[in-house]
């Protein structure tokens, strides 16, 4: 089984400064692998060592992604690969942009079994480039899956629902979106570290998959909250008149 799992580079949540006009500045921030997707990455890992299969890691987006301590940490965790799409134009894309990217790389690494991502970006967290990247290579997708199983040539998947847990079998080849209920992510060793410079990392630009993107939709501002005073009403118990009287503060507020 050949599984690629995918992850997006985002900035640090504490370097994040709040300006006075409530707008964002990263500037300073350092950038790491996003939290969701260190998941997607080590369920990649697990699936590998039960099936004996491959794991290749991918991430699209600007330059950064080719930050070589970036690199280290994505391939300290087990694939035995890197690929990445690192292109200028991909620095503000949005999600069907950045799925159509990974699509082209996907097909151009070939053979690809499974396709792995986290249930969301640690920035934007929209949870929509899974499913538009499993709709535009043609393959069976599912999003919320907290336990995979691999069984001959499918998978049988666990989705976690509010009175229920969903099982279902998934024929490959597959693209699955995991929560962070599905594992724990291993924290890397140093030989794994260390090892990690040696590990194939191949770079591509979109001139090299013979892609042009172009958004489809456009982020018009991006703002904090504004600071409000906590109401400090406390509800206790759980009847249903408590709940209608929460739902009605709640209600209040948005």
């Amino acid at each position: 089984m050949k599984v690629v799992a995918c992850y997006k580079v985002v900035p640090e949540e504490q370097d994040i400064i709040v300006k006075a006009d409530k707008t964002l500045n990263v500037d300073k921030a350092e950038w790491k692998m996003g939290q969701y997707d260190l998941n997607a990455i080590e369920a990649g890992v697990q699936l590998a060592e039960v099936t004996g299969g491959e794991l290749v890691a991918l991430s699209a987006g600007g330059q950064v992604v080719d930050n070589s301590k970036l690199k280290k940490a994505a391939l300290s965790r087990g694939p035995q690969s890197l690929y990445l799409v690192a292109d200028q134009a991909l620095e503000t894309a949005d999600c069907y942009t950045i799925a159509a990217a990974l699509t082209a790389a996907i097909e151009k690494i070939g053979g690809v079994d499974l396709v792995l991502c986290g249930e969301g970006s640690g920035d934007i967290y929209a949870q929509q480039v899974g499913v538009v990247l499993g709709q535009m290579l043609g393959r069976a997708t599912l999003n919320a899956v907290s336990k995979i199983t691999p069984d001959g040539d499918k998978l049988v998947v666990e989705r976690t629902l509010e009175n229920e847990v969903e099982v279902l079998e998934v024929l490959l080849p597959a693209v699955i979106s995991v929560t962070t209920d599905i594992n724990k992510p291993r924290i890397p060793t140093l030989k794994e570290i260390m090892t990690a410079g040696k590990k194939t990392a191949v770079k591509w630009s979109l001139t090299d998959l013979q892609l042009e993107v172009s958004n489809k939709t456009e982020c018009i501002s991006t703002l904090a909250p504004e600071e409000t005073d906590r109401k400090r009403i406390v509800i206790e118990g759980d009847s249903d008149e408590n709940i209608a009287e929460f739902y009605e503060h709640l209600r209040k507020v948005l």
